[in-house]
């Protein structure tokens, strides 16, 4: 007689009262307009839920097009924020577009202008330049003020667009004069449950404008007050039910405390900013948002060059992978920081046939006339040469090419204009070193 396996039979009753109540939450919060549970979903759910968000507004028998759209434009943005992909920063301009076109009161036309502000705020961050800025912008005009949660939603969007011009290549606005109007921004959106998300989301974005300045001006401040947001963020975002928000801030807290490490030569610091990042990379899986994990891992990898360590540990393939072919910021630090790790790999080893697979490489990549297409990543192309031919140079395997210094000096101009500091900064060091015939290590 063939006998039936054991079974808990208590735990799969458990397994579905669970699913029922996660169901009960996905419903209600969608009910209300909140958007706390979009962080529980994968990229590949997100995207499903987009897409059938945007084929209900679209239908004639829809009974309000215009919050359709206005939640459409709010999952795609979601999408494009952890994926990069520029079809969903489109398809996110084109809901909030039609919403503000087509509606009839005109604070929900507002509301479709807030949300293409937002929208055009995230394609600055993800593929740089200074133009989609100059839209947000417009568009934020274009809703005027307003009051109540409403106009607390407008100040939010401008808030967040002054801190974005302050921490930009050029700062266009100051950045205590951002944190400030950031400040006002959170104060009209605590406390308020359909508000959560975009409370936290608001105070994430001033730990971030207080870290950077901190960071950059040695300001004591502004390095307290990005701890405590982020201390608090942390504390507030449960891993069960806010894992983005939570890696979010972990990473930052990571960001900081490895930076000011390396400042202070402190190695026990270090090493609890490593912590605190590989935590991070714990929170969700790397489909759950591809863009985060990339983030951490490079994160990683920048740590582990401040103390000389190897990067074996850090899958900077991977993050190389995931964010080609679209031209993102982040796309061109992760090949920028692979070329590079493997050319500290083979420098050390003296090994100038690991050299010549990194050359091989960039100049297959180079070949395929992404310069048009993904221009940062064409500078960090050039950048990863630059610095392969300079490690040869130094083992013996030859003079640098001529013409070095004109391809570091075209990628530095591109990282400058399009807002990448790490690559401008990279090429500059670089283009000291080949003006200078340096070859020493």
């Amino acid at each position: 007689m063939q006998t039936v396996p054991f079974r808990d039979f208590q735990a799969d009753e458990r397994m579905f009262e669970f699913g029922r109540d996660l169901k009960r939450v996905f419903s209600r919060a969608k009910e209300r307009r909140e958007e706390v549970w979009l962080e529980l979903i994968g990229a590949d759910l997100l995207e499903a839920e987009a897409r059938q968000q945007s084929i209900e507004a679209g239908r004639v028998s829809c009974a309000e097009p215009v919050e359709a759209n206005l939640r459409a434009a709010v999952l795609w943005r979601e999408h494009a924020r952890r994926t990069g992909k520029r079809d969903s920063v489109m398809r996110s301009l084109h809901a909030a577009s039609s919403a503000r076109r087509d509606a009839v009161r005109p604070e929900r036309a507002a509301a479709g202008a807030v949300e293409m502000a937002l929208t055009l705020i995230l394609k600055a961050d993800l593929y740089g330049g200074t133009a989609a800025l100059a839209a947000a912008g417009a568009a934020l005009d274009e809703a005027g003020p307003a009051e109540g949660l409403h106009g607390a939603r407008i100040a939010a969007a401008h808030a967040r667009l002054s801190a974005r011009r302050a921490r930009g290549p050029v700062e266009g606005s100051c950045p205590y004069a951002a944190a400030a109007l950031l400040d006002a921004a959170l104060h009209g959106l605590e406390n308020r449950p359909e508000t959560a998300a975009e409370a936290a989301e608001l105070r994430l974005e001033r730990a971030t404008l207080s870290l950077e300045v901190g960071l950059r001006r040695r300001d004591a401040l502004a390095l307290d007050l990005a701890g405590r947001d982020l201390r608090r963020l942390v504390d507030d975002a449960s891993p069960d039910f806010a894992p983005l928000t939570r890696a979010r801030a972990l990473a930052m807290c990571g960001v900081g405390m490895t930076h000011l490490a390396g400042l202070a030569c402190n190695l026990e610091a270090m090493e609890q900013g490593r912590s605190l990042l590989l935590a991070a990379a714990d929170v969700f899986p790397v489909d759950h948002s591809p863009l985060d994990w990339v983030a951490i891992q490079l994160a990683l990898a920048l740590s582990a060059e401040r103390t000389g360590e190897p990067v074996e540990s850090v899958d900077l393939r991977q993050a190389e992978l995931l964010t080609q072919g679209e031209g993102l910021i982040i796309g061109a630090l992760a090949a920028d920081a692979r070329a590079a790790a493997e050319t500290r790999a083979a420098d050390r080893a003296g090994d100038l046939n690991g050299l010549k697979r990194v050359e091989i490489r960039l100049r297959r990549r180079l070949g395929r006339g992404q310069a048009a297409q993904a221009p940062l990543e064409w500078a960090a192309d050039q950048i990863g040469l630059a610095r392969m031919f300079l490690a040869r140079s130094r083992l013996g395997g030859g003079a640098l090419p001529a013409g070095l210094g004109v391809g570091l000096g075209e990628a530095r101009l591109v990282a400058e204009e399009l807002g990448c500091p790490m690559l401008n900064d990279a090429a500059t060091a670089l283009l000291a070193e080949v003006r200078l015939g340096v070859v020493g290590p």
